[in-house]
């Protein structure tokens, strides 16, 4: 048995994270809860700072379980990645989104590793879990921690595991779900595997390389991301042929084998479903491969804000209305219901085609009182009033937060564009069109 393996079984090994947010400030909180000295890394001095004085900016995180491993010393946070050589595992868990050209953006993923080597020591093992197309770790962060002159594999272990967080999933927490793990050596997948089963309550599945773990995150999100483009395309068509889709999709999964439901909307948000599938055909251009069906979803799900526009459009004009000019009310910006992550929200892609097209536009979200767009801040109503939406020529929902009270919203809305079927339980249904 390894060095470091003892100090895992024995729980006596020194954990580090870098990033402390959706992802990596859970996984931190379930490392000390686990009963590790956890050191949090991150660049941003605020998140360091609410970390140290044990300020929850995450929701999933318990505001107890912050506070109480803060206050016994299991949990720091710091800006110094000298810090690093304290540790004996390091998880990165930083942002890998696109840049301007729809491109892979893993400078911080690189960077991550850059301020690791000059810390590195044998023994170590560091762990990748930012999402990011197959080779990364193998291709990109191999070369780099080892130009510290240790060998991977030998003097220390490297490996790839997927995050798996789904703010506001009321159910499955980073506790109990289920991990992949894939090292660039047996060993080192054994290391890693090792290290997540001493944390978490969930079957640890360890898999060939990195490789197939980088894949194996892709296709979890292509799937759904293919699955939300055929519906969203079929819903395009039930409306133009008269049929309700959504009543379509609750016949369909009546069937017990054979149908997940997914549903439409104005277009895919979060961290993960919109940009996955670009990690993924870009690599594939590399060896010559053109990934249709991924792209043709792709083109659908990016197309979905700017037809929920066209609709409203066509809405305003059965009532001889304009757009440009007409007061709109936005209902929820945030991505998906009852959280506060509004990061590629379809409902900002929303407002901003209807401000284009001269719509007069105020948004309410419970969840995110204000969000930046482009480098503008917009701030939303306070206070979903009865005057608020009886002077908006159309209210759209966009977010189906649980928190609304819609019936109140269908009493005094001239008429409603609802994108996310959130009024399915009002009995009175002539103000309301659904995607």
């Amino acid at each position: 048995m390894s060095t470091l393996k003892e100090k895992l079984v024995n729980k006596t090994a020194i954990l580090g994270v870098i990033g402390l947010g959706y992802v990596g400030l859970p996984l931190a909180v379930e490392k000390a809860k686990a009963g590790y000295r956890t050191i949090g890394f991150d660049i941003q001095e605020s998140k360091v700072d609410m970390v140290n004085a044990g300020v929850n900016y995450i929701g999933d995180v318990v505001n107890e379980d912050l506070k109480e491993i803060v206050n016994s010393g299991l949990l720091s946070a710091t800006s110094d990645f000298s810090q690093v050589a304290k540790a004996d595992c390091v998880c990165i868990c930083v942002p890998t989104p696109l840049d301007k050209h729809k491109q892979p953006d893993i400078s911080y993923v690189k960077m991550s590793a850059l301020n690791i080597v000059p810390h590195m020591h044998k023994e170590m093992l560091i762990v990748l879990e930012s999402t990011t197309y197959p080779g990364t770790t193998e291709e990109l962060l191999k070369p780099i921690l080892e130009s510290s002159g240790l060998a991977c594999g030998v003097d220390f272990y490297l490996a790839f595991s997927p995050e798996r967080v789904d703010p506001g999933n009321l159910f499955f927490k980073t506790k109990n779900t289920p991990k992949v793990v894939g090292g660039i050596t047996e060993r080192c997948t054994d290391i890693a595997a090792t290290l997540y089963e001493s944390i978490l309550e969930a079957p640890i599945h360890r898999v060939l390389s990195p490789a197939v773990a980088e894949m194996e995150k892709i296709l979890e999100n292509t799937y759904r991301n293919i699955n939300i483009g055929l519906v969203n395309e079929l819903s395009m068509l039930c409306n133009k042929m008269g049929i309700n889709f959504w009543e379509v999709v609750d016949a369909a999964k009546t069937k017990p084998y054979g149908f997940h439901a997914f549903y439409p909307g104005p277009g895919v948000g979060g961290h993960c479903i919109p940009l996955d599938p670009y990690y993924l055909t870009w690599k594939a251009k590399e060896y010559g491969f053109h990934t249709s069906m991924i792209e043709a979803s792709m083109m659908i799900n990016d197309r979905m804000p700017e037809y929920c526009v066209e609709r409203a459009s066509r809405i305003l004009n059965s009532s001889k209305k304009a757009l440009n000019g007409s007061n709109i009310l936005v209902l929820g910006v945030a991505y998906k219901q009852d959280i506060d992550d509004y990061r590629e929200s379809p409902a900002i892609r929303v407002i901003a085609e209807l401000e284009k097209e001269g719509a007069k536009v105020q948004y309410f979200d419970p969840f995110v009182p204000s969000y930046e767009y482009l480098g503008k801040i917009k701030k939303g109503e306070r206070v979903l009033t009865s005057e608020l939406i009886q002077c908006a020529d159309l209210v759209m929902i966009t977010t189906n937060h649980s928190t609304v009270d819609y019936s109140f919203v269908q009493k005094h809305a001239k008429v409603i564009f609802d994108t996310k079927n959130a009024m399915r339980a009002i009995e009175s249904r002539e103000n309301i069109e659904l995607l």
